[in-house]
């Protein structure tokens, strides 16, 4: 299956292919899809009818600066760096983190042990809307998230007391940890298809 499969796609090389493939398809098509489905199979017309006035809207605002072709390239520009912004922003909190299986711990070590934090600074708060505080978004989802920064001091002395690791990353080591994931998956799946 691996060898037959290996001229289609190359997972062993994803690290490289990933952010020009997976963003981009994400939102602009991905979640647009989704979205659709879900209001047609839900019956959601009302939330059908806002979500095509929004086109309805955008469109009379740029097209009579930009034209229909400009317009169309604008928004698929938006969207694409809107896609590559969620995909670094949810993706370095998560996926390099031990979620292999449940290890049968309580609640709040689970959610400290499968996310991480990256360190605050006004450019991190900024770029990633405060989900740089992503332990404390997992233990208070409904605080809004311009607070996690005045929630972070009492949750790492939580921590500290009862010797539950605190992870914190800076945003550099939080991209290339994503990469990284995404290299030792890929080379899992060669190993697994390939060569067993």
């Amino acid at each position: 299956y691996g060898i037959k499969n290996l001229n289609y796609m190359s997972y062993n090389h994803q690290h490289h292919y990933f952010f020009l493939i997976g963003p981009p398809l994400l939102i602009p098509v991905y979640f647009h899809i989704q979205i659709m489905h879900t209001m047609f199979s839900r019956k959601d017309w009302v939330d059908l009818v806002w979500f095509m006035t929004y086109y309805m809207r955008y469109f009379l605002c740029f097209v009579p600066f930009y034209g229909f072709f400009g317009s169309v390239v604008l928004s698929s520009f938006v969207r694409f760096l809107e896609s590559h912004w969620f995909v670094w922003v949810t993706q370095m909190n998560h996926i390099p983190m031990d979620i292999d299986h449940d290890k049968h711990q309580d609640w709040v070590t689970m959610q400290l042990k499968t996310t991480c934090n990256i360190e605050q600074s006004i450019f991190n708060d900024w770029f990633s809307g405060h989900l740089n505080f992503q332990i404390e978004h997992h233990l208070f989802p409904t605080m809004p998230r311009h607070n996690y920064w005045l929630a972070a001091p009492a949750v790492r002395a939580l921590c500290e007391k009862h010797g539950i690791p605190y992870e914190v990353k800076t945003l550099w080591r939080g991209m290339v940890d994503v990469v990284s994931s995404l290299k030792k998956s890929g080379d899992l799946w060669l190993d697994a298809y390939l060569h067993k």
